[in-house]
Parts: C-alpha cells; structure tokens; sequence
C-alpha cells in the first residue's frame, strides 16, 4: 500500500503534463487506462529481477494488484474526464466574461461563488504562466471551491462504491460476467506470470505493436521518416467528398494495435454489433441527404443525440428490471443483518452500503439545493446520472467496450423532456456548472471500481482491505490531480503553451447555458420521437435476443454505436470481430484460446511504446506520437 501511495502522486503528475501541458497520450480516455498498466509492467519487471538476482521474496500478486488498483484510481481522478474538466470549467466563467459575451449579464447571478473561482489575478497567472500557486498567494481563491468539490466527488465515490458492494456478487459470482479488461493485470501478475513473460506468441504481438508505435513515432520527429497511416486515423472523408455521401462527415478507420487486442476479448456478437451500427448510422445521415431531412440539422437531424439518451436509459432500464429479485434479496439481508444465515459478513455490507447512498443522497440533495438546484430537478439530475453510470458500468463489466458517450448527459435530457424555459435560469445555470463531471464518461469511477472488485478475486485480497484502499486512494488521488492541475497551468499557462488544457469543457458549459437563457430551447417533437425511437431499439433488440439463441444484434452495440463511442473503435472491432471469428471458425476454441497471448502482447506493447514516446516528449521539450486519437 505504501508503494502505492508513493507511485499516486507521480502517476497523477506525470498523466496532467502529458494530457494538459502536451496533449501527448490521452492514456485516460481508454477503458484500459495506459499509463497504470505500463507502471504495473514496470514494477512487475522489477519484481522479477528482484527474486533472480537477490533470491528474496518480492511482492505477491495481491501486492501488486492492490498497487495498480491504487494507481488505476489515481489515474480516474487526474484523468481527461475528471479534474481535467473541473479545471477547464472552475476558472472559465470569470476568466472569459467580456461585454460581447454578456456572460455577467446572463447568468453570474444564477452562479454559485463557492463553487467557481472568481478572483481574476490568481486566475492570471493560471491562463498566462510564468507563475507559481503558492506565489502572491494564488492559492487562496482555489481552496473553497476545490474543497467543496472534492467532498463532491468523494460522496459520489462513496455511493458508487456502495452500489458496486451491493451488485458484486451478482455479477462477478452468479452471473459471473467475464471482465474482459481484467485479463491483462491478471496474466501480468499471477503466479504463472513467468509464463506468460516467457510466451513467444506474446512477444510476437509486443513486436509488432511496439514497431508500429516506434515507427509513426520516428515520422512526428522526423517527418521523412516512414508512415503508417491506417494505424492511427486514415481519414474517409476524401472518398465521400460528393454529396449525398459527404452528409456522413468526418470519418475516419483506425487499426490501433491496443485496441484490435483489447477488442479480441470482447463477444463476437457485441463486436459486430458495434461497427455494424456505427456503419448503419452512417448510412442513416446519407439517407437524411438524399430525402432532405437534414434540412432540419439546425433542429437536431440525424438526432444522435436524442437516440443515444433514449437507448442508454433503457439500457439501464432493462437493467435494473433484470435484477429485481437480487435488490429483493438486498432488502431481506440488510433487515436480517448478522441473523442472515446465507452470509452474515455480506448482509452487514448491503446495510452499510444503504447507509452510505442514503447519506450520499442527503448530501447531494443539500449541495445542489444550496447551489441553486429545486429539489425535483436535483432528484431528476442525480436519478438519470446513477442509471447511466449503472449501464456504463454493466457494459465495461459484461463486454469491456470503450464508453465515450458524448452524446448523453444529464443534462441535456432534462432540457430535451421539459425545455429550458421549464428549468429556469438558476437550474440550467447550476447543471451547466456539473457538465465537466458528464462530458464523456470515459475514466468513469464506476466501472474501474468493480474492476478492481474482479481482481481482488483473482489476487485473494479481503474485499475490506479493498474499500479500505478504494477510499484512501481516492483521497490521496484527488489532492495529487488537484495539486498537478495548478502547478503545471501556472508555469506554463492554461491559454499559453497547454496545448491540451480543455478549455473547450468550460466553453461548452457555458456557451450551451448563454444560447438556453438567451433564445432558449423548446421540446421538438421530432427531438422526443428520436428520443423514444432509440429507447425501443434497445427494447427491442433485448426482447430479440432474450427470444432467439445466436440473435447477432447486442442492444449495447446500438448504443454504444449511435453515442459517439465507436467513432475511434469501429475499424479496430471489425479487425477484432475478423480475426476472433476467423480463428474460431477455422482452427475451433483451441487456436482462439491460443491466440490470446498474441492479443495481449498487442495491448502491453502498444501501451509501452505510446508511455516511452510520453516520457521522452516532456524531457525534450516537444510534442510526441500519441497512440491514441
């Protein structure tokens, strides 16, 4: 544990100069965050040579788990989606306000002071560089707003943790969801780990990812130097340049080593699910063309983003349907407590964790109030937030698929059902100021928490120790990302050289609030019936599956398809699905079991090469290939 909280801060340090400073990794966007598996890879090299050459004992693979855990949460807080975004936002309302944008007019009376930092000269030196935190006393208009937040999401941490207690042994025991993303740390460290370092086929996927990394990595340096395209983003667009086929847009394949890996891990039905959908959306924007139906794009035409909201509700809809009899079970055993006899330790934990989410509720309800929220929107808000954090975290677990769902949040549904003029100025106001917590989702607390419940199974750690760990982690990691988003903005500017510091959320969040107070956004019905219409796909494609055996469609895959998740992935899951299919078709379950090493070397080799080019970048001073967007 101590190595762990050793390795946090640097982790946390290292992700906000690479992602913030130089826009170099993006390692935080993946499902498999980048930079803790390459810490892991290091540590267990480490390990190894400690045993060879000292002949002592090293760590065991429940050490070692626990210290990934630990820097995985580390990487959670510090990531793009997390603290990166509260910092693109906490500052932006005040730094940006100009009498063009009329932002003091429409909305500093709705903004909550003690959650925004609105001292423009210690914002400044934050913008501008050249300066210190601690220099002048910068840090002193950072301390409520950072405190108050970070006891935000530390309850949310909580609450999440208490649901994941409270659904662990349905998924990971009964259901036994396979955790795809798991099988790397896992293989990394157990006991036949020697084995697996030792598997040629491994090494041969290594390779060949880390030749592809170092070669495209050699051309940003040296732009003579050899390109290979397809690996990173081989833009479309120029072979639909004519309309109606240039109404698809932007659109690029990729054929990233890591994910073609990751994706081999996936079911085959979910695989094709994915690139199946993204291209049927495709196709669904060339229709809108050839009808004239994106004549209507200024109201929401192809209205991705109402299906995508529709589908993932009901995703979590079904969802919590499904599990029904185990919430039943949940209630008997928090009332039974000790008296239950199936498992008395398991029955104080679901008391403990209703405890925690109805504490957690109390306190979220008092914060939104006192922002500004009325109580049925912050009922509202949370309700939606939970259920899409409840699917997200379902479909890591069951499927292990990215989850970059752009296209839905919180609040934007809320706008779409009721209007902004429903939602009135202080709510609207309020629920922008929480955007930078819904934005993507992509280093989501959830599904990395019960991930990390998975491992403890494999690792044999006390599932105790863990909430233990699980809860001292993410304070540590919380101090550690807010300690490295100030330091690195005020030395080399948030506006000046971060090339990667996401002013872009704070933008969004507030030029979206000005233009709902300023012209305001009404329901359309064509918006509620995209809406609806992606709610009964997933119905659909549920009930189609629950009634026929080999049904190729997965609800998820619409979902994750028509949400913007699958704009990088489809092109690597088709390669992934090709493959799988492929082995399994022609060489049966031994050869695709005997892949699995090649895959995971993919995966470890690419991360290795994407963190050497992110090491050496910042000690040079210049801007490195990313293996990822």
């Amino acid at each position: 544990m101590l190595i762990g909280l050793l390795i946090i801060p640097i982790n946390a340090f290292w992700i906000t100069v690479v992602e913030v400073r130089w826009y170099s990794l993006d390692g935080t966007c993946l499902p498999l965050m980048v930079t803790p598996l390459f810490l892991l890879f290091v540590l267990v090299l480490g390990n190894m040579a400690w045993r060879r050459l000292l002949g002592r004992a090293g760590l065991d693979q429940g050490e070692l788990l626990v210290i990934y855990i630990m820097v995985v949460i580390s990487g959670v807080f510090a990531a793009h989606d997390t603290v990166q975004n509260l910092f693109g936002a906490i500052g932006h309302p005040r730094w940006m306000a100009t009498p063009e944008n009329r932002y003091e007019e429409f909305f500093f009376q709705y903004l909550p002071r003690w959650l925004f930092v609105m001292d423009k000269e210690a914002l400044e030196g934050f913008y501008n560089g050249w300066s210190s935190p601690w220099q002048n006393g910068n840090w002193r208009p950072w301390v409520v707003p950072l405190a108050w937040w970070g006891l935000f999401l530390l309850v949310l941490v909580a609450m999440m943790l208490a649901i994941n207690v409270l659904l662990r042994r349905l998924w990971t025991e009964h259901e036994k969801l396979v955790f795809p993303l798991v099988q790397l740390p896992l293989a990394m460290t157990g006991e036949a780990s020697t084995g697996f370092f030792r598997n040629r086929l491994m090494w041969t996927g290594f390779a060949v990812a880390f030749a592809i990394g170092t070669i495209n990595g050699l051309h940003v340096l040296f732009p003579t130097f050899p390109y290979l395209g397809w690996f990173k983003q081989k833009d479309l667009s120029p072979w639909f340049w004519n309309r109606p086929w240039n109404a698809m847009g932007w659109k690029m394949a990729a054929a990233y080593p890591f994910a073609i890996g990751l994706g081999y891990f996936m079911p085959s039905d979910l695989l094709f699910s994915c690139w199946f959908f993204f291209i049927l959306r495709s196709l669904w924007e060339v229709l809108g063309a050839v009808t004239g139906w994106d004549a209507a794009r200024a109201k929401g035409f192809p209205y991705f983003r109402e299906m995508s909201s529709g589908a993932w509700l009901a995703l979590a809809i079904t969802l919590v349907m499904a599990t029904r009899p185990h919430w039943r079970r949940i209630a008997e055993a928090a009332l039974a407590g000790s008296a239950w006899k199936e498992d008395p330790e398991e029955a104080r934990r679901y008391r403990w964790a209703l405890i925690t989410l109805l504490v957690g509720a109390v306190f979220l309800m008092g914060f939104a109030m006192a922002a500004g929220m009325q109580p049925g929107y912050v009922i509202l808000f949370f309700g939606i937030y939970f259920l899409l954090s409840l699917a997200m975290t379902r479909v890591r677990a069951e499927l292990g698929s990215p989850h970059e769902i752009y296209f839905v949040n919180p609040q934007q549904i809320m706008v779409l059902l009721f209007g902004s003029a429903a939602l009135g100025p202080a709510n609207l106001t309020v629920i922008s100021g929480m955007y930078w917590l819904h934005r993507c989702y992509r280093s989501h607390p959830m599904p990395n928490q019960l991930e990390a419940f998975k491992m403890a199974e494999g690792g044999r750690i006390h599932l105790q120790r863990l909430l233990a760990v699980t809860i001292l982690a993410s304070v540590v990691s919380i101090l550690a990302a807010y300690w490295a988003n100030l330091q690195v903005p005020y030395a080399a500017g948030a506006q000046a050289k971060c090339l990667g510091f996401k002013s872009w959320v704070g933008a969004e969040s507030f030029e979206r609030l000005k233009q709902w107070l300023d012209t305001g956004s009404k329901t359309e019905l064509p918006n509620l019936m995209a809406f609806a219409g992606g709610a009964l796909v997933v119905f659909g494609l549920r009930t189609l599956r629950t009634a026929f055996a080999g049904w190729p469609f997965h609800p998820a895959g619409y979902a994750l398809a028509v949400s913007f998740a699958m704009d990088y992935f489809w092109f690597a899951f088709f390669l992934a699905w090709l493959f799988k299919v492929s082995l399994i078709r022609f060489g049966g379950r031994r050869a695709h079991v005997g892949a699995i090493p090649f895959f995971l070397g993919l995966v470890l080799g690419d991360y290795t090469v994407g963190s050497l080019w992110a090491i050496l970048g910042p000690l040079l001073g210049v801007a490195t290939y990313k293996i990822f967007i």
